[in-house]
């Protein structure tokens, strides 16, 4: 048995091999970035090797420095996780090569899937289904425009070496083809380095299936039945589940027994993933299931199967490195009900999923389910690398139960300043059609604005803020008397660098005090605590945040205070500063200028007036919501 293991990666996959290699008693040493210094799997680690600078092709993507920290600190074995270098097969034999033990199926194995149209012609050869379309050599323009034509439109043009979604078009008629082929073979020579491409069939209710495979070094592979990974954005999964839903038992028979056909056509050894596509027209059939690539390593989603079958995956993978036989034979496997995954990510879906970093400053994750993350309250999101903050897996007696604690668990994530997806995961696990188990791959992008856009506050929630306000209002009482909050009504404002906010105006004993809600927003009545910060109180439900600052004033004042406030919209670098403290400025007037997503965005003074406080350097990385200038207007 392998007794020191060194992982070649990060995050919540590095702290999750970690817990397993030390439950079976394996010693682990982490590498780590720059940026990665102080992160969870270093602290985890028993041992760890500093790399490289933040950036993953001078660190996490250089495969002689990890190899080298295998010698450095005697590790016998390296396993690489998913991502990175995971499925490099130059870097496994440089494993291999090196004296070391590689955790991961042989370097033959991976270069045999490594090419789409190889694959699917060593597929088509072992007997297991794949999608119509055209795999030959000719990739002269007409040529594949002749073959587009033999296969019917829709089509779709994918490059050969691809994988994650780039490198492939739709192309609904001839006269779309020739533009989309000369985008898809440019996208593809910068991605991969290899504009080769092929042709297939497109399937119009496209379903993604997949079956993960196991084998080890005694001829033995078995499969662990199958996941549904259809609610993806841009060929990215958000969530998924196992098993599959409307699934019959003769036809996971047959995708199973084709995936594990597929496993032995390449001499398979750990763990692997044989994804199909289905046409969904008419349910899951066995006659409308393809297969269309094979991840040579543990994929994202693993969490799923361990969770129905009772299995530690991870354990497996180690077990198999070390030379010994798969922990369980075919007939040893069974379905045990029903269990989803959400990735919950860093990221804003109002403003097109942007990436939000910076520091965790409050962090709450649901401690009633299964929990894979790499941070922790007052951790940093890093722009460096994938934002993920955390898996929710889930796990039920059936899919309803299965669901019911998903959504009850999206809704319980707490997390400021930085923005989280978890409200957009909510409102997908609300879907009708996803509840019903009747979504296909294109159900995101084809409801993308409803499922983004911004909801408005319920009632509910301001009213428990406004009773909020009144509790804590009551030290007051010797100024206003007793602290009677009455609901007075709402209105809808504007601020400058932010969406439109909703106000509530509440009256305290005939002195008016008025609640400004941020461009956050939450729509049903999950669960309410609050956080304050300088910038008022963020107020957290159902997996949406959003910060409210209250003002209360006699009637006098003329507005919010925070009309004035200059909120960075996204995360980004501050490249230049105009005004200093002091400075009068006037309405439109250029305050400063942030830089992010390679563009420059010029943030403007709303009115005239003087500026009361700057909060940016030039230089200086920001998070998104950060209040970078405060502007007050002139006497």
């Amino acid at each position: 048995m392998i007794t020191s293991l060194l992982i070649a990666n990060r995050g919540e996959i590095a702290c999750r091999i970690i817990r397993t290699a030390r439950k079976m008693g394996v010693r682990t040493v982490a590498v780590y970035s720059d940026a990665d210094a102080d992160a969870l799997h270093v602290r985890d680690a028993d041992e760890a090797v500093h790399i490289g600078p933040s950036p993953a092709r001078e660190s996490y993507l250089v495969g002689e420095k990890i190899i080298a920290a295998a010698h450095q600190t005697g590790a016998q074995a390296i396993h690489p996780g998913y991502g990175f270098l995971s499925e490099n097969a130059a870097f496994a034999q440089a494993v291999i090569d090196a004296g070391l033990i590689w955790v991961g199926p042989n370097p033959s194995s991976i270069t045999a899937m490594g090419l789409k149209d190889a694959a699917k012609k060593l597929m088509s050869q072992a007997g297991v289904p794949t999608t119509p379309g055209y795999l030959g050599e000719d990739q002269s323009p007409g040529r594949l425009a002749a073959e587009a034509d033999v296969i019917g439109y829709p089509v779709l043009i994918k490059a050969v070496a691809g994988g994650g979604g780039k490198g492939m078009r739709k192309v609904d008629g001839p006269a779309d083809f020739a533009d989309a082929l000369t985008s898809c073979r440019r996208e593809a020579a910068s991605s991969f380095g290899n504009d080769a491409v092929l042709l297939e069939k497109w399937i119009t209710n496209p379903r993604h299936i997949e079956v993960q495979v196991f084998g080890d070094n005694h001829g033995n592979v078995v499969h662990l039945f199958e996941r549904d990974c259809s609610l993806q954005r841009r060929h990215q999964k958000v969530i998924e589940e196992a098993p599959a839903p409307g699934m019959d038992e003769a036809t996971r028979e047959a995708i199973c027994t084709a995936a594990v056909r597929a496993a032995q056509a390449v001499d398979y050894v750990g763990a692997g993933t044989i994804e199909f596509i289905a046409d969904g027209s008419d349910g899951l059939r066995a006659d409308r299931i393809w297969f269309m690539e094979m991840n040579t390593r543990l994929q994202v989603e693993h969490p799923v199967t361990e969770e129905i079958t009772g299995q530690d995956l991870v354990e497996w993978q180690l077990r198999v490195a070390s030379g010994e036989p798969l922990p369980k034979k075919q007939h040893e496997l069974s379905i045990n009900g029903w269990a989803m995954e959400a990735r919950l990510y860093a990221e804003n879906p109002a403003t097109g999923f942007l990436p939000s970093t910076g520091q965790l400053d409050h962090l709450a994750l649901p401690s009633n389910e299964r929990i894979e993350t790499a941070v922790e309250e007052r951790d940093v999101i890093s722009p460096f690398y994938d934002p993920m903050i955390a898996k929710i897996v889930s796990w039920g007696q059936d899919r309803s139960e299965a669901l019911a604690d998903l959504q009850i668990a999206c809704g319980a994530v707490e997390c400021e300043p930085v923005k989280t997806n978890a409200w957009f995961l909510r409102r997908l696990l609300d879907e009708p059609a996803f509840e019903k188990g009747n979504v296909t791959t294109a159900f995101i992008g084809d409801h993308i604005d409803s499922l983004c856009a911004t909801p408005v506050p319920s009632n509910a929630l301001l009213q428990y803020v406004a009773d909020d306000l009144a509790f804590s209002s009551a030290h007051m009482a010797d100024r206003w008397g007793s602290p009677k909050f009455e609901l007075n009504k709402t209105c809808f404002g504007f601020r400058l660098n932010a969406p439109a906010n909703r106000a509530v105006r509440l009256r305290v004993d005939g002195a008016e005090a008025e609640i400004l809600v941020g461009d956050k927003a939450i729509w049903n009545d999950y669960a309410r605590t609050s956080v304050s910060n300088g910038r008022g109180t963020t107020y957290f439900e159902n997996g949406a945040s959003f910060v409210i600052a209250v003002n209360r004033h006699d009637g006098a004042a003329t507005g919010a205070a925070s009309d004035g406030a200059i909120l960075s919209p996204m995360p980004g670098r501050i490249i230049a500063v105009s005004v200093a403290a002091g400075d009068s400025v006037t309405k439109g007037q250029k305050l400063l200028t942030l830089e992010a997503m390679k563009m420059e965005h010029s943030l403007v003074a709303p009115f005239d007036g003087i500026v009361a406080d700057i909060n940016a350097t030039e230089g200086g990385q920001v998070s998104e919501g950060v209040l970078l200038v405060k502007i007050e207007k002139a006497d």
